[in-house]
């Protein structure tokens, strides 16, 4: 049976000390039908430089100033022909050279989502352990209400099911846009697996800015929830973040 190409997407910014990893991760992938595309907000640092070094593993480059993290995604969406899209930051990387064939050849062939696990890595790619909320293995819509279970570069979504990143949120607008993704597919069509998709690089920009993700995300909840189940479970949410932050778990 036919490979489904994958477009797996990277945007990044002055990220010379990470993007070789994620680059070499993608390179080393068995899986045949892939197209990359790096898009760069107009690096100073020597990320362009690297970008072109490793050529041989990229489909297309585009460097640039833009507006943002997400008008970059926006702009990568834009240019990606892949029936899914794959999306991977600066410092990410695909956990094993297999990873990707044994996910669209499995069989469960042309699902609307796959998704799976994520570990943490620091800069130098060791793993430092396993991402704090955990997938479940049944997806649905209400799922988020619990915060974003599935990291945003553990999921691989069907092209079709996707649109542009709402830049009106700067930090948690990958949140909405999965949420869409999993309000467009059809139930019986997103694909749990046990695997690890995503070698996840600590400290990414929510992390940072906590208060503004909680906020943007409290929004997003009352957009797909209505108010009233948004602010009962942001709530939850929050209280289960304290006690998980005092316990030392986090």
């Amino acid at each position: 049976m036919r490979q489904p190409k994958v477009s797996i997407i990277t945007v990044c910014y002055n990220a010379k000390d990470t993007i070789e990893g994620t680059i070499n991760s993608v390179r080393e992938q068995v899986y045949e039908n892939i197209e990359y595309i790096i898009i760069d907000g107009n690096s100073t640092d020597g990320t362009k430089e690297i970008i072109l070094q490793n050529y041989d593993a990229v489909t297309r480059f585009i460097s640039e100033p833009d507006n943002g993290l997400y008008f970059a995604m926006n702009k990568g969406l834009d240019v990606a022909t892949g029936e899914y899209v794959w999306f991977l930051n600066a410092g990410d990387r695909i956990p094993h050279s297999n990873t990707l064939l044994k996910i669209m050849t499995s069989s469960y062939m042309f699902q609307d989502i796959y998704y799976g696990h994520t570990k943490i890595i620091d800069k130098k790619g060791r793993v430092k352990g396993d991402r704090r909320l955990k997938p479940p293995v049944r997806l649905t819509k209400d799922s988020f209400k619990w915060g974003m279970l599935v990291c945003h570069q553990a999921a691989i979504v069907k092209t079709k099911l996707v649109r542009h990143y709402n830049t009106k949120y700067k930090i948690a607008a990958d949140f909405d846009w999965l949420l869409t993704a999993i309000e467009n597919s059809d139930p019986a069509q997103i694909r749990y697996s046990s695997r690890t998709y995503c070698h996840f690089l600590e400290g990414g920009l929510s992390s940072r800015k906590m208060f503004q993700a909680n906020r943007e995300r409290y929004a997003i909840m009352i957009k797909h929830y209505g108010f009233i189940r948004a602010t009962f479970y942001n709530f939850l949410m929050l209280f289960r973040f304290i006690k998980s932050k005092i316990a030392g778990e986090l």
